[in-house]
């Protein structure tokens, strides 16, 4: 293991967290919808002093100074959510939906909305095309469960497309789903945890950074991308001075994973292939050293901003921290224990020294490249395993 000399393990504001990550879900944010989130994160940089700039659409870029400028890292996270559009307007008066981002109609199925147009918002309630027991009787329980047997039932005397057209909805509305969140023994229930929850870790990470007056080795920008649940998130955000980044998602919680709801899950892949070997093992050890509890995963269907960065032709290194996330795009669940291990993790990995500083230059000879570790090594090292057992 590398030591990480003179990183201190400085205390997260949970307080703050909390605060924050409530105030992000109740501000819609399907995937295309995002300006009124932006412009309230953007304000809380400005509270904390951090200053920061926007691309055309609305990703953000803040900078935590360091004491040189390159070579610079990335900390990121994302601010769009699922969500849906409306597909079409019914001869019932209702309205017909198509999702953003993947995820599943069965979760969709009983939400409240809302319709939201240029003349205003709507609220209205996603149902099945067969609703009542009381007119479908076994049906309600045998009736397919997809996009396409879902609709939305406005909350408005309409009938008719006419109706519903003289109300000013259109194809192409956004349609965004209540959070509804609820904080019981830590535990945090919501829809929409992906990613709010780790755009609200970054910023209390952010935070004691700022409290402490932490002097960094190098620039950090933390990056807040608007488009990562449609696949596109940070492809557009970075600059050729930022050599590696850190994304903050969910770690899926089930059947055949090791992520859990408490600790700094540290993917070691996901399926747009593995994360950097050396970054990564960084992260493990500054977990190590400083105690803040973790356990590695493999994400088999998943994907996060690095993969697009990656895809956008970023040539940098990336690896992926996680809060175990229980039903994920669904109704989900973390615990405030793993977000702030997240905020803990990220403020020790901005304090530490670039992972190579050689990444400064695109180019490089091959003296100094770093090694992995060779299979004779790792024999090696188990044979002292064994010998210290015994």
């Amino acid at each position: 293991m590398t030591p990480h000399a003179s990183i201190e393990k400085l205390p997260v504001d949970t307080d703050y967290l909390t605060r924050t990550l409530l105030a992000l879900l109740e501000i819609p944010s399907p995937s295309g919808y995002t300006n009124e989130i932006v412009r309230h994160v953007g304000k809380d940089l400005e509270k904390l002093g951090v200053p920061f700039e926007l691309t055309r659409r609305g990703a953000i870029r803040a900078t935590l100074k360091g004491q040189r400028a390159t070579p610079a890292r990335a900390v990121i996270s994302h601010l769009d959510t699922l969500g849906a559009m409306v597909r079409e307007l019914k001869p019932n008066g209702r309205l017909a939906l198509t999702p953003i981002g993947t995820w599943p109609a069965l979760f969709a199925e009983g939400s409240r909305v809302n319709i939201i147009t240029p003349r205003g918002s709507h609220r209205g309630t996603v149902l099945p095309l067969k609703a009542s027991g009381h007119i479908f009787n076994e049906e309600v329980d045998t009736q397919r469960c997809d996009w396409d047997h879902l609709e939305v039932r406005v909350d408005h005397p309409v009938n008719t497309i006419h109706e519903l057209f003289d109300m000013g909805l259109r194809i192409g509305d956004y349609v965004s789903f209540d959070a509804k969140p609820e904080v019981e023994n830590g535990y945090i229930n919501s829809r929409h945890l992906d990613d709010k929850a780790g755009a609200a870790a970054m910023l209390a990470a952010v935070k004691a950074v700022v409290d402490h007056g932490v002097k960094l080795p190098v620039d950090c920008h933390p990056l807040f991308t608007i488009f990562e649940e449609v696949g596109t998130g940070a492809s557009g955000i970075m600059h050729a001075d930022i050599t590696e980044m850190v994304a903050v998602d969910n770690g899926t919680v089930g059947p055949g994973q090791n992520a859990t709801e408490f600790g700094v899950t540290i993917a070691m892949k996901d399926q747009s292939g593995p994360f950097d070997y050396h970054l990564t093992h960084k992260l493990i050890d500054l977990c190590e050293q400083h105690d803040v509890p973790f356990q590695r995963d493999i994400m088999r269907y998943y994907r996060c901003d690095a993969a697009s960065a990656i895809e956008a032709g970023n040539d940098m290194r990336s690896a992926l921290v996680a809060f175990g996330l229980d039903a994920s795009h669904g109704y989900e669940r973390t615990h405030l224990d793993a977000l702030t291990n997240i905020a803990e993790l990220l403020v020790l990995y901005m304090q530490s020294e670039p992972t190579f500083k050689r990444d400064r230059s695109e180019f490089g000879p091959l003296k100094g490249f770093p090694s992995q570790p060779t299979v004779e090594e790792v024999h090696q090292e188990q044979s002292r395993w064994i010998k210290d057992g015994d």
